[in-house]
This record gives structure tokens, C-alpha cells and sequence, in this order.
């Protein structure tokens, strides 16, 4: 235990546990927007707006709505999201029996490696134009979401699976367990927090790639699309408040899932 703001913190404690989170956050974020403001008093670019500048837009979007294009920030961010889940949702059905299996099959994950590693480094903002133009503006952003999502998931899943203890699965050979059973019972479960740990980092960048899959889209495109319409247009504190929202949503996002995280860990057994 130790001392913390003149409080005996209680590491074991969830409410002081909190408090710690909560103060520090505060503590954070303030420090950055000093620095956001120090560096944009400093500058004196239109292209860098202060974040008075940058509420003032957010509060404006709020109220108003888009006053180019009559589209609400609900909408814009309406829109986000269900491309976003779209996109998380396909990863998450490609990616995890994917990973399993070939965490589980040298041969397959030989063999699969080399395209992989070719297709990995691609950047999800190069396949937008082609998703688009090829697709439609309905599937291409979604398809943009899944590739930002896909690959941290996969390497997750397969390095989860490498990682499983090989007495577990010669202790279930052992009791008689066929390949199918240790898949599922034993393999499978060992993996979750591998899993979970893809998909916090898949969201991170899914929401990086959000702007990319919606830069070509229609109006109702949403939050990206709106972004790349006021720096078009050069009006950068809409734009700066349109990052503010994706980092919102982003944050949001990766709460759940951190907090799905430490729920299934903890019904494991496995307290992180």
C-alpha cells in the first residue's frame, strides 16, 4: 500500500482503485490540453484551432448539425458506428477460427504465413479507394473497418493458441479427449484472453481506419466523412471536434471491451 493524495491507498480496494484512475485521468488530459493550447497560442495557425475553438465547433455540431450538408451529429455518428460494428463484427468471425485453426495447424499456418505477412503491412486507408470504387459505398467501408481489425485479431489468436501449455492438451490425450474436444474444451478456452486482448487492439486501430472508410463515402458517410468535409473546406476547428468525437467513440469502445476483458478473466480464474 502507499500513499496517495495524502489517502492510504488500498490496491485491493475497487473504489480507491477508481479514485487513483479518475484522478490521474483528470490530471492527464489536462496536462494535454494545456499543451494543445500552448501550441496552438504559439503557432498561430488557423490550421491548429485552440480547444475553446474546438468546443465551440463541438457545441455548434451539436446543436445545429452540419450546416453544409442539414445532417445531424446523431446521424454522422449513427452512421460511424454501424459501419464500425459492421466491420468489427466480420473480423471478429473471420479472425478467431481463423486464428484457432491455425494456431493449432503447423502445416496450415505454414502455408497461410507467407500471403499474411504479405497483405499484413498493407495499410487499410490503401484498400479504401479500391473497396469503394469496386463495392459501392455501402460494403467498401465496412470491407476498410475489417481489414484495420482482421490482422491484430489473427496474430492475437494465433500467438494465444502457440502459447497454450502442451501438458494441457497431453493431459486431455491422456483422460481420452478426441482432437475435436481439446479444440473446444481446451484450446478454445485458453485462448479467450488472447482474444480479448486482439480485440481491444482491433479497435484501436478499426477507429484509426474510420476516417479512410468514409473519406470517398456519401454525406451520410458519417463522422469521418464530415471530417474530411470541414478540412476541405478549412475549417479546422469542425475538424478537430470531428477527431474529438472518433476518440470518443474509440475510447468508449475499448471500455466495453476492457471491461468484457477482466469479466470473462475473472470467471476464468485469471484476475488481470
Amino acid at each position: 500500500m502507499s500513499r496517495f493524495l495524502g489517502i492510504k491507498y488500498d490496491e485491493n480496494n475497487k473504489y480507491h482503485r477508481f479514485a487513483r484512475t479518475a484522478v490521474i485521468t483528470v490530471i492527464s488530459l489536462s496536462i494535454f490540453i494545456f499543451v494543445w493550447w500552448a501550441i496552438s497560442v504559439i503557432t498561430d495557425s488557423t490550421a491548429i484551432p485552440t480547444p475553446l475553438e474546438t468546443w465551440d465547433a463541438l457545441v455548434d455540431l451539436y446543436l445545429h448539425g452540419d450546416r453544409m450538408t442539414k445532417i445531424s451529429l446523431g446521424q454522422y455518428v449513427s452512421s460511424s458506428l454501424s459501419t464500425f460494428l459492421k466491420g468489427f463484427l466480420l473480423a471478429l468471425a473471420v479472425a478467431v477460427p481463423t486464428g484457432l485453426i491455425l494456431g493449432y495447424s503447423k502445416i496450415l499456418r505454414d502455408f497461410t504465413n507467407p500471403v499474411i505477412e504479405v497483405l499484413r503491412p498493407i495499410a487499410p486507408i490503401a484498400w479504401a479507394p479500391i473497396f469503394m470504387l469496386s463495392l459501392g459505398y455501402s460494403i467498401g467501408p465496412i470491407l476498410v473497418v475489417f481489414v484495420g481489425i482482421f490482422f491484430p485479431l489473427l496474430t492475437n489468436v494465433v500467438f494465444g493458441v502457440r502459447k497454450i501449455d502442451p501438458n494441457w492438451i497431453d493431459a486431455a490425450r491422456t483422460l481420452g479427449a478426441s482432437q475435436l474436444q481439446i479444440f473446444y474444451k481446451v484450446m478454445m478456452p485458453a485462448a479467450v484472453p488472447y482474444v480479448m486482448n486482439g480485440i481491444k487492439v482491433g479497435l484501436g486501430v478499426g477507429w484509426m481506419c474510420i476516417v479512410a472508410a468514409e473519406l470517398y463515402a456519401t454525406p451520410l458517410g458519417g463522422i469521418g466523412f464530415y471530417l474530411a468535409e470541414q478540412a476541405t473546406v478549412g475549417n479546422w476547428p469542425g475538424a478537430y471536434a470531428a477527431l474529438v468525437i472518433i476518440g470518443v467513440l474509440g475510447l468508449l469502445t475499448i471500455g466495453v471491451a476492457d471491461y468484457l476483458h477482466r469479466l470473462l478473466s475473472k470467471r476464468m480464474g485469471m484476475e488481470v
